[in-house]
Protein backbone atom coordinates (compact mmCIF):
# COMPACT_ATOMS: atom_id res chain seq x y z
CA UNK A 1 0.00 0.00 0.00
CA UNK A 2 3.19 2.44 0.89
CA UNK A 3 4.30 1.66 -2.71
CA UNK A 4 1.18 2.40 -4.69
CA UNK A 5 0.18 5.53 -2.12
CA UNK A 6 3.70 6.98 -3.51
CA UNK A 7 3.39 6.46 -7.05
CA UNK A 8 0.00 8.13 -6.07
CA UNK A 9 1.26 11.31 -4.42
CA UNK A 10 4.03 11.29 -7.10
CA UNK A 11 1.47 11.19 -10.06
CA UNK A 12 -0.80 13.79 -8.30
CA UNK A 13 1.77 15.95 -7.92
CA UNK A 14 2.84 15.80 -11.47
CA UNK A 15 -0.94 15.52 -12.93
CA UNK A 16 -1.40 19.63 -13.35
CA UNK A 17 1.38 20.02 -15.62
CA UNK A 18 -0.63 18.38 -18.06
CA UNK A 19 -4.52 17.97 -17.34
CA UNK A 20 -6.65 20.50 -15.18
CA UNK A 21 -6.95 19.41 -11.43
CA UNK A 22 -9.68 20.54 -9.28
CA UNK A 23 -7.92 22.44 -6.42
CA UNK A 24 -9.96 21.25 -3.85
CA UNK A 25 -9.87 17.46 -4.47
CA UNK A 26 -5.91 17.88 -5.33
CA UNK A 27 -5.80 19.41 -1.49
CA UNK A 28 -7.42 16.88 0.11
CA UNK A 29 -5.92 14.14 -1.89
CA UNK A 30 -2.14 14.82 -1.28
CA UNK A 31 -2.68 15.68 1.73
CA UNK A 32 -4.36 12.54 2.67
CA UNK A 33 -1.60 10.33 0.67
CA UNK A 34 1.00 12.16 2.49
CA UNK A 35 0.24 11.71 6.00
CA UNK A 36 -0.66 8.54 4.57
CA UNK A 37 2.73 8.10 3.97
CA UNK A 38 4.30 9.37 6.65
CA UNK A 39 2.25 7.09 8.79
CA UNK A 40 3.63 3.96 7.03
CA UNK A 41 7.38 4.87 7.58
CA UNK A 42 7.36 5.93 11.19
CA UNK A 43 6.62 2.15 11.60
CA UNK A 44 10.38 0.63 12.56
CA UNK A 45 11.77 -1.55 15.19
CA UNK A 46 12.44 1.11 17.32
CA UNK A 47 10.54 4.31 18.09
CA UNK A 48 11.13 7.58 16.02
CA UNK A 49 14.50 9.53 16.76
CA UNK A 50 12.59 12.62 18.21
CA UNK A 51 9.96 12.16 20.85
CA UNK A 52 7.87 15.25 22.62
CA UNK A 53 7.38 15.55 26.09
CA UNK A 54 4.17 17.29 27.58
CA UNK A 55 6.62 19.83 28.18
CA UNK A 56 7.70 20.11 25.09
CA UNK A 57 4.23 20.46 23.62
CA UNK A 58 3.05 23.24 26.09
CA UNK A 59 6.12 25.27 24.62
CA UNK A 60 5.36 25.00 20.99
CA UNK A 61 3.27 27.73 21.00
CA UNK A 62 5.73 30.04 22.47
CA UNK A 63 8.37 28.55 20.07
CA UNK A 64 6.99 29.22 17.20
CA UNK A 65 5.44 32.88 18.33
CA UNK A 66 9.65 34.12 19.02
CA UNK A 67 10.29 32.26 15.40
CA UNK A 68 7.60 34.49 13.47
CA UNK A 69 8.17 37.23 15.80
CA UNK A 70 11.79 36.57 14.82
CA UNK A 71 11.09 36.52 11.04
CA UNK A 72 9.35 39.64 11.31
CA UNK A 73 12.01 41.78 12.63
CA UNK A 74 14.40 40.25 10.04
CA UNK A 75 12.31 41.75 7.98
CA UNK A 76 11.64 45.38 9.15
CA UNK A 77 14.82 46.04 10.06
CA UNK A 78 17.16 44.42 7.38
CA UNK A 79 16.98 44.20 3.53
CA UNK A 80 14.08 41.92 1.88
CA UNK A 81 16.56 40.64 -0.44
CA UNK A 82 19.25 39.74 1.98
CA UNK A 83 16.14 37.93 3.90
CA UNK A 84 14.92 35.76 1.29
CA UNK A 85 18.99 34.95 0.09
CA UNK A 86 19.30 33.82 3.56
CA UNK A 87 15.78 32.05 3.96
CA UNK A 88 16.49 30.17 0.41
CA UNK A 89 20.24 28.91 1.61
CA UNK A 90 18.49 27.47 4.86
CA UNK A 91 15.26 25.54 2.75
CA UNK A 92 18.22 24.64 0.23
CA UNK A 93 20.76 22.74 2.72
CA UNK A 94 16.92 21.50 4.48
CA UNK A 95 15.73 20.59 1.28
CA UNK A 96 18.58 18.58 0.31
CA UNK A 97 18.63 16.71 3.56
CA UNK A 98 14.66 15.88 3.25
CA UNK A 99 14.45 14.89 -0.41
CA UNK A 100 17.50 12.80 0.63
CA UNK A 101 16.08 11.41 3.46
CA UNK A 102 12.72 10.55 1.53
CA UNK A 103 13.99 9.29 -1.51
CA UNK A 104 16.73 6.62 0.23
CA UNK A 105 14.34 3.59 0.84
CA UNK A 106 13.58 3.57 -3.25
CA UNK A 107 17.23 3.75 -3.79
CA UNK A 108 18.75 1.41 -1.37
CA UNK A 109 16.77 -1.53 -3.17
CA UNK A 110 19.18 -1.04 -5.86
CA UNK A 111 22.68 -0.80 -4.11
CA UNK A 112 24.58 -3.33 -2.47
CA UNK A 113 24.24 -4.02 1.17
CA UNK A 114 27.80 -2.95 1.79
CA UNK A 115 26.83 0.30 0.47
CA UNK A 116 23.70 0.37 2.83
CA UNK A 117 25.45 -0.62 6.33
CA UNK A 118 28.89 0.91 5.88
CA UNK A 119 29.13 3.93 8.03
CA UNK A 120 31.78 6.64 6.49
CA UNK A 121 32.78 8.94 9.83
CA UNK A 122 33.66 12.28 8.50
CA UNK A 123 35.66 14.90 11.61
CA UNK A 124 35.67 18.55 10.70
CA UNK A 125 38.53 20.15 10.34
CA UNK A 126 39.69 21.64 12.66
CA UNK A 127 36.96 20.64 15.09
CA UNK A 128 38.03 16.70 14.72
CA UNK A 129 35.35 16.62 18.07
CA UNK A 130 32.45 17.18 15.51
CA UNK A 131 32.13 14.26 12.92
CA UNK A 132 29.35 13.27 10.39
CA UNK A 133 28.18 9.46 10.06
CA UNK A 134 26.85 8.62 6.95
CA UNK A 135 26.62 5.94 4.35
CA UNK A 136 27.06 5.49 0.78
CA UNK A 137 23.86 5.45 -0.13
CA UNK A 138 22.66 8.77 1.73
CA UNK A 139 25.68 10.34 -1.01
CA UNK A 140 23.76 8.77 -3.74
CA UNK A 141 19.98 10.00 -2.59
CA UNK A 142 21.73 13.34 -2.05
CA UNK A 143 22.68 13.63 -5.96
CA UNK A 144 19.03 13.83 -6.94
CA UNK A 145 18.50 15.96 -3.99
CA UNK A 146 20.46 18.31 -4.74
CA UNK A 147 20.16 18.61 -8.21
CA UNK A 148 16.21 19.53 -7.42
CA UNK A 149 17.33 22.10 -4.53
CA UNK A 150 19.44 23.64 -7.40
CA UNK A 151 15.93 23.72 -9.63
CA UNK A 152 13.93 25.10 -6.66
CA UNK A 153 16.61 27.97 -5.60
CA UNK A 154 16.91 28.92 -9.42
CA UNK A 155 13.23 29.01 -11.02
CA UNK A 156 11.08 29.00 -7.48
CA UNK A 157 8.52 26.47 -9.43
CA UNK A 158 5.50 26.02 -7.57
CA UNK A 159 5.98 22.25 -8.25
CA UNK A 160 9.22 21.77 -6.57
CA UNK A 161 8.02 24.34 -4.04
CA UNK A 162 5.42 21.38 -3.55
CA UNK A 163 7.59 18.58 -3.92
CA UNK A 164 9.67 20.08 -1.14
CA UNK A 165 6.69 20.64 1.16
CA UNK A 166 5.85 17.10 0.66
CA UNK A 167 9.17 15.69 1.47
CA UNK A 168 9.47 18.19 4.62
CA UNK A 169 5.82 16.76 5.93
CA UNK A 170 6.90 13.19 5.02
CA UNK A 171 9.96 13.60 7.20
CA UNK A 172 8.28 14.98 10.12
CA UNK A 173 5.58 12.84 10.35
CA UNK A 174 7.84 9.79 10.20
CA UNK A 175 10.78 11.31 12.56
CA UNK A 176 8.65 13.11 15.15
CA UNK A 177 6.64 10.68 17.49
CA UNK A 178 4.21 12.22 20.40
CA UNK A 179 5.38 9.64 22.59
CA UNK A 180 1.79 9.47 24.24
CA UNK A 181 -1.82 9.92 23.43
CA UNK A 182 -1.74 12.87 25.96
CA UNK A 183 0.81 14.50 24.64
CA UNK A 184 -0.75 14.77 21.44
CA UNK A 185 -3.71 16.30 23.06
CA UNK A 186 -2.25 19.27 24.63
CA UNK A 187 -0.21 20.28 21.17
CA UNK A 188 -3.49 19.74 18.71
CA UNK A 189 -5.47 21.73 20.90
CA UNK A 190 -2.99 24.71 21.13
CA UNK A 191 -3.21 24.98 17.70
CA UNK A 192 -7.12 25.41 16.48
CA UNK A 193 -6.96 28.97 16.33
CA UNK A 194 -4.06 29.06 13.77
CA UNK A 195 -4.17 32.00 11.10
CA UNK A 196 -6.38 31.94 8.80
CA UNK A 197 -5.12 34.03 6.18
CA UNK A 198 -4.56 31.86 3.46
CA UNK A 199 -5.29 32.34 0.06
CA UNK A 200 -7.47 29.57 -1.28
CA UNK A 201 -6.61 26.24 -2.50
CA UNK A 202 -3.27 26.24 -0.23
CA UNK A 203 -2.75 24.13 3.06
CA UNK A 204 0.05 25.07 5.65
CA UNK A 205 2.74 22.01 6.22
CA UNK A 206 1.92 22.42 10.14
CA UNK A 207 -2.03 21.05 8.92
CA UNK A 208 -0.39 18.00 7.71
CA UNK A 209 2.23 17.27 10.17
CA UNK A 210 0.92 18.26 13.40
CA UNK A 211 -2.34 15.95 12.96
CA UNK A 212 -0.09 13.70 10.79
CA UNK A 213 2.37 12.83 13.73
CA UNK A 214 -1.00 12.09 15.73
CA UNK A 215 -2.42 9.56 13.28
CA UNK A 216 1.42 8.15 13.23
CA UNK A 217 1.40 7.12 17.04
CA UNK A 218 -2.10 5.57 16.55
CA UNK A 219 -1.01 3.16 13.78
CA UNK A 220 2.25 2.36 15.92
CA UNK A 221 -0.27 2.27 18.93
CA UNK A 222 -2.04 -0.63 16.44
CA UNK A 223 1.52 -2.39 15.92
CA UNK A 224 2.88 -2.44 19.52
CA UNK A 225 -0.41 -4.40 20.18
CA UNK A 226 -0.05 -7.00 17.29
CA UNK A 227 -3.49 -6.05 15.78
CA UNK A 228 -5.20 -4.76 12.70
CA UNK A 229 -4.39 -0.70 12.39
CA UNK A 230 -8.05 -0.27 13.64
CA UNK A 231 -7.39 2.83 15.48
CA UNK A 232 -5.29 4.08 12.68
CA UNK A 233 -8.12 3.59 10.48
CA UNK A 234 -10.57 5.67 12.74
CA UNK A 235 -7.78 9.00 12.99
CA UNK A 236 -7.06 8.96 9.27
CA UNK A 237 -10.72 8.80 8.21
CA UNK A 238 -11.02 11.65 11.09
CA UNK A 239 -8.59 13.50 9.38
CA UNK A 240 -9.85 12.77 5.44
CA UNK A 241 -13.31 14.16 7.27
CA UNK A 242 -12.13 17.31 8.96
CA UNK A 243 -9.51 18.17 5.67
CA UNK A 244 -12.98 17.54 3.30
CA UNK A 245 -14.77 19.58 6.02
CA UNK A 246 -12.59 22.17 5.99
CA UNK A 247 -12.46 22.81 2.12
CA UNK A 248 -16.24 22.76 1.93
CA UNK A 249 -16.83 25.55 4.63
CA UNK A 250 -13.98 27.41 2.62
CA UNK A 251 -16.10 27.29 -0.54
CA UNK A 252 -19.30 27.93 1.36
CA UNK A 253 -18.12 31.06 2.90
CA UNK A 254 -16.06 32.04 0.41
CA UNK A 255 -13.52 32.63 3.04
CA UNK A 256 -10.40 31.35 4.09
CA UNK A 257 -10.46 28.76 7.13
CA UNK A 258 -7.96 27.43 9.90
CA UNK A 259 -8.02 24.07 8.83
CA UNK A 260 -6.88 22.71 12.43
CA UNK A 261 -10.12 24.02 14.09
CA UNK A 262 -11.96 21.73 11.53
CA UNK A 263 -9.20 18.51 11.77
CA UNK A 264 -8.19 18.56 15.12
CA UNK A 265 -11.84 17.75 16.65
CA UNK A 266 -12.48 15.24 14.09
CA UNK A 267 -9.34 13.41 14.35
CA UNK A 268 -9.56 13.31 18.28
CA UNK A 269 -13.01 12.20 18.08
CA UNK A 270 -13.56 9.74 15.40
CA UNK A 271 -10.48 7.95 17.43
CA UNK A 272 -11.72 8.71 20.90
CA UNK A 273 -15.19 7.20 20.02
CA UNK A 274 -14.04 4.20 18.24
CA UNK A 275 -11.75 3.75 21.51
CA UNK A 276 -14.63 3.90 23.48
CA UNK A 277 -16.80 1.73 21.82
CA UNK A 278 -14.00 -0.68 22.04
CA UNK A 279 -13.11 -0.27 25.41
CA UNK A 280 -9.81 0.84 25.43
CA UNK A 281 -9.46 3.72 26.63
CA UNK A 282 -7.17 2.99 29.39
CA UNK A 283 -4.44 1.04 27.00
CA UNK A 284 -4.31 4.36 25.25
CA UNK A 285 -4.58 6.93 27.59
CA UNK A 286 -1.66 4.34 28.89
CA UNK A 287 0.44 3.67 25.98
CA UNK A 288 3.78 5.68 26.22
CA UNK A 289 6.51 5.13 23.03
CA UNK A 290 8.87 6.98 26.04
CA UNK A 291 8.50 4.40 28.35
CA UNK A 292 8.36 1.30 25.98
CA UNK A 293 11.81 2.12 24.28
CA UNK A 294 13.06 2.18 27.66
CA UNK A 295 11.93 -0.75 28.90
CA UNK A 296 13.50 -2.83 25.35
CA UNK A 297 16.78 -1.23 26.18
CA UNK A 298 16.73 -2.61 29.65
CA UNK A 299 16.19 -5.72 28.45
CA UNK A 300 18.36 -5.93 26.63
CA UNK A 301 21.07 -4.97 28.94
CA UNK A 302 19.43 -7.70 31.25
CA UNK A 303 19.85 -10.18 28.33
CA UNK A 304 23.58 -9.07 27.72
CA UNK A 305 24.58 -9.44 31.17
CA UNK A 306 22.97 -12.97 31.40
CA UNK A 307 25.09 -14.33 28.23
Amino acid sequence: MERIANVALLGLSLAPLVVNVDPNVNVIVTACLTVFVGCCRSVKPTPPSETMSNEHAMRFPLVGSAMLLSLFLLFKFLSKDLVNAVLTCYFFVLGIAALSATLLPAIKRFLPNKWNDDLIIWHFPYFRSLEIEFTRSQIVAAIPGTIFCVWYAKQKHWLANNVLGLAFCIQGIEMLSLGSFKTGAILLLLFPTADAKRPFSMLGLGDIVIPGIFVALALRFDVSRGKEPQYFKSAFLGYTFGLALTIFVMNWFQAAQPALLYIVPAVIGFLAVHCIWNGDVKPLLEFDEGKTKDAEEAEAKESKKVE
